[in-house]
Order: structure tokens, then sequence, then C-alpha cells
């Protein structure tokens, strides 16, 4: 199984298309031979990674797909529809190398040991679904966590995501290398000082994260 995300950037008058594709689509992907697991995505600016940062000109859509139906997938009629109104996309296909916890229930990648030729750039992505009565708490902790992440060296790019059509519950950061991501992770004192919180105020009913060896880039973010 391989792992693809897309992300759309589309117009202001492609914004209804968006939202109720975010509704319709989401079946249509289950349907397709050969995946196993699908989300389709809303995002964020990256700014603050709360509510507010909420961008609806950029949607995503994220599968876990047997690598041989990935080409069907690509000249599906469904990704047709999203490239006819977008203005930019990305792609990014990827090997699952790590993976803690479940979404909505169940673990959705199948992390294979595999090898590989020499270093590779580095997805991680983070997703949870806060407790309800821990959401004040948990959004004052991310501005010193953000102001952490954008700063620190050997990140690429980073983006909120979450499932549409609303709430922002996770973070997508592409990384130049496995080293920067270790180093961000587990040395940062805003980063360690989130997970510490984590563990003891609760905020999350169920959480994950994930991490992932790029194998192929296409587009910009």
């Amino acid at each position: 199984m391989i792992t693809a995300l897309y992300f759309w950037e589309v117009p202001t008058r492609a914004i209804p298309f968006a939202i109720w594709s975010m509704a319709v689509d989401r079946r249509r992907l289950r349907a397709m031979p050969g995946v196993s697991f699908a989300k389709m995505l809303g995002c964020g600016k990256g700014e603050t990674f709360t509510p507010s940062d909420a961008d609806i000109h950029r949607w995503g859509l994220l599968v876990s797909i047997d690598e041989s139906q990935v080409g069907n997938l690509d000249a599906s009629l469904l990704l047709a529809r999203w490239r006819k109104r977008s203005v930019q996309e990305f792609r990014v296909l990827m090997d699952p190398i790590a993976c803690h916890g479940k979404w909505s229930g169940r673990e959705p990648f199948v992390v294979i040991a595999q090898d590989h030729d020499g270093p590779s750039k580095i997805v991680a992505i983070t997703r949870a679904r806060i407790a309800w009565r821990k959401n004040l708490s948990f959004w004052k902790s991310v501005p010193a966590v953000v102001d952490a992440l954008k700063s620190h060296p050997g990140l690429i790019a980073a983006i909120g995501v979450g499932e549409a059509p609303i709430g922002l519950q996770g973070t997508f950061s592409l990384w130049e290398s496995e080293d920067a991501l270790k180093e961000f992770a587990f040395r940062s004192k805003a980063h360690k000082a989130a997970i510490m919180a984590t563990t003891k105020q609760e905020w999350f009913s169920e959480e994950l994260f994930a991490r992932f060896r790029v194998r192929e880039i296409r587009g910009h973010l």
C-alpha cells in the first residue's frame, strides 16, 4: 500500500463546488479499487492551527491505496473535477514508516519495512479529536508550538488539515530529512511542553501521529 495526498487551491467562484464535493466525494473515493482508507480534508493557512485559521481556498484528499491503482486514481473523474476548478495542485506519494494511534477508530496506514537508497524528504501527519471541554486550553497552547515549528531548521512547509467541512484537527508538515523532524519533535521546548500537557490535561479523545518517506512530489504548496 502507498499513501497519496493531494491539495488543491481553488478560486472563490469554486468554493461552493469544493464544499459540496467534500460531502459527496468521500463515498466515491472509498469505493475506488484498491482503497483501504480515505479522507477528504479541509485546510488551514498554517498560521495558528486553530478554527480561525481555516482556508476556504485550499482543500485536500488523503488515501491509502494499492500501488497498482495509483494511476487509476490520478486519472479518475473525481480528480479531474477538482483539477478543472483549481488553480494549483500539489501531490505527494509516500510510504508510511511509523504510525501511532488511530483515526476514526482505525489504524489507517500499513507500515512495511523497506530498503531505501539514501536520505529522503519526510512528511509528518498528526491528527486529533479534541475533547470538547478541552478546546480552549488546547488552543491556548498552539501559538508557542506554531512559532517553534515555523522557525525550525529543515521545515519545508506546514499547513493545518481537518476532516471537512469543519475543524482543523491536525497538521501536515514536509521536512528536508527525518533528522530535522526528530529534532523538532523531541528537542523543541514548546513541542515537548505540549506533549506533556496532552497527557496531563487529556486534551484528545483520539490521536494519531504518522511519518512517511516521500517517494515523489508533484506541484507546489
